[in-house]
């Protein structure tokens, strides 16, 4: 008989997520209906959203259910089908994650595009972290050669593609990290580093304005905070601001304030909008056939954090709220 070990909330989180939010759990999987196909993971992906299901309360996509198997991006390997797309041993990419092995309908699973990558790369550069990038930057944002760029959490997953897709076209780019090593990786990428660490507002603003001091055409969002308040007050005129995440409000358990000076969106006629990748897939073949080339041939510099074990993978989620990680969070499974 085949098992799955699979992950569940035994309580939904308040404030920062712990461990004991999370237990592991196993099944014994029933024998493949039509259609279907079970998957050995390989790779399991954590991502800043999860901390949206964890509330028991619908935003963008449903939530995650006490007790319920948890979902999330995974890449494995097929070790059983009834499908006749899939064969034994082939490579997909499925929202079968927080488990070792997944049993899913085909219409759920894909194959991995035909690229000379890892395949956790499908998870990460060219998965929708990657994509995430590239939509804000040139869907959302409307970037153009020359224009002076602001990334937050520049040596994430999201931020460290976006700040190389900006240097690439051909602007100024400022990328905001938290520590020295990152502003380091940052700056060795021509990307001028701001380190936000004992920083509040005012001297966030300071130190935008030293690292441009014409301001900013485009700011691309990943925290919130201060540091929103900080990028409003270093906007050029018809600046455009691509809202991706505010994760510096996920694990608040009362709201917060505002940015204090929210005016300078129309001081400097400025556009503010927020976005979810998914509504965008549609053009995820077009992001890879420009992106994917550059990443083959290792002209995109990309970073992951992994770590191992299926056990590993609450600590591998908590850890994207300390601050820990460089690049894609990832958790390596073996068996």
């Amino acid at each position: 008989m085949a098992t799955s070990r699979y992950f569940a909330l035994n309580q939904f989180p308040q404030g920062m997520p712990r461990r004991e939010d999370f237990t592991l759990h196993e099944v014994t999987l029933p024998a493949l209906d039509h259609n279907e196909v079970r998957i050995q993971n390989r790779w399991l992906s954590v991502d800043p959203y999860m901390r949206g299901r964890m509330t028991g309360a619908k935003t963008y996509i449903e939530p995650y259910e006490l007790g319920q198997p948890m979902d999330g991006a995974a890449v494995g390997e097929v070790i059983e089908s009834n499908h006749a797309q899939f064969q034994l041993g082939d490579t997909v990419r499925h929202m079968g994650g927080w488990r070792d092995v997944a049993q899913l309908p085909g219409s759920d699973i894909e194959r991995l595009p035909e690229y000379e990558v890892p395949p956790q790369a499908f998870l990460g550069v060219l998965g929708m972290p990657g994509m995430t990038a590239w939509t804000g930057l040139n869907r959302i944002a409307r970037m153009q050669e020359g224009d002076r760029v602001l990334v937050s959490a520049a040596s994430g997953a999201v931020g460290s593609l976006a700040v190389q897709l900006a240097k690439a076209a051909g602007c100024h780019v400022v990328g905001v990290a938290g520590s020295d090593d990152k502003c380091q990786w940052l700056e060795e990428h021509g990307i001028q580093a701001v380190n936000y660490r004992g920083k509040d507002a005012a001297a966030l603003t300071d130190a935008l304005r030293d690292a441009s001091s014409e301001g900013f055409d485009v700011y691309y969002e990943n925290v919130g905070g201060p540091l929103l308040e900080a990028a409003l007050a270093n906007l050029r005129d018809h600046a455009r601001i691509a809202i991706c995440g505010l994760i510096d409000r996920y694990n608040d358990t009362e709201a917060g304030a505002g940015p204090s000076n929210i005016n300078q969106l129309l001081f400097r006629k400025a556009k503010m909008e927020g976005f979810i990748v998914m509504e965008h897939w549609g053009y995820y073949t077009e992001f890879l056939s420009q992106v994917a080339p550059f990443v083959e041939k290792g002209a995109i510099d990309y970073r992951e954090t992994v770590e191992e074990g299926l056990e590993s993978t609450p600590d591998a989620f908590i850890r994207l709220f300390q601050g820990s990680n460089f690049g894609k969070m990832l958790v390596k499974l073996t068996g």
